[in-house]
């Protein structure tokens, strides 16, 4: 039986990039968390070690993989790598591997993606963690579901998915 890998980047993005500030979302969305949720749980995660700080605790159900410089760092519950290499290696057997941030690491994989989960809020919000500018020709937008919410805070977005294109593959 063939083993079908296929690593997929999940992200909530405003329209000017923006994912982060102060290592927290500039938002409130229950239902991107629910998204998010319904899409990696079983899974294992990718993500730098700052991310996995905002979040505290390895998820439940999904496997943690974090990426960190620091040679010394052990995290209860979580798998520890130094490279996105190793992260990827590390997740191997699973069917899809979620990249799930932040800003350096997704910028690292970028390249290897083969799907984008992205959440796209409709407004600019201001932040210091950014998405990397991509080519939108090497993806063809393949599901988009529009969304909105008044609370916790007035907002739209819409669930986008993109796969790579077999020419920019």
């Amino acid at each position: 039986m063939l083993n079908i890998f296929k690593l997929s980047i999940i992200v909530a993005m405003a329209q000017n990039r923006t994912i982060g500030i102060n290592n927290t979302l500039p938002w409130r969305c229950p239902e991107d968390l629910k998204h998010f949720k319904a899409l990696t749980m079983g899974h294992h995660m990718i993500m730098g070690r700052k991310t996995f700080d905002s979040i505290g605790k390895p998820l439940p159900g999904r496997t943690t993989v974090v990426v960190t410089r620091d040679k010394d760092l052990k995290i209860d519950g979580c798998i520890v790598t130094h490279s996105l290499q190793e992260a990827i290696a590390a997740c191997a057997g699973d069917t899809e591997t979620f990249i799930v941030g932040g800003a350096d690491i997704y910028t690292q994989s970028l390249q290897l993606a083969d799907t984008l989960y992205i959440t796209e809020i409709q407004q600019d919000v201001e932040g210091d963690a950014h998405f990397p500018i991509f080519d939108k020709r090497a993806w063809q937008e393949t599901a988009r579901e529009i969304r909105s919410q008044e609370t916790p805070q007035p907002l739209q977005y819409h669930f986008v998915t993109y796969q790579r294109t077999k020419e920019s593959a």
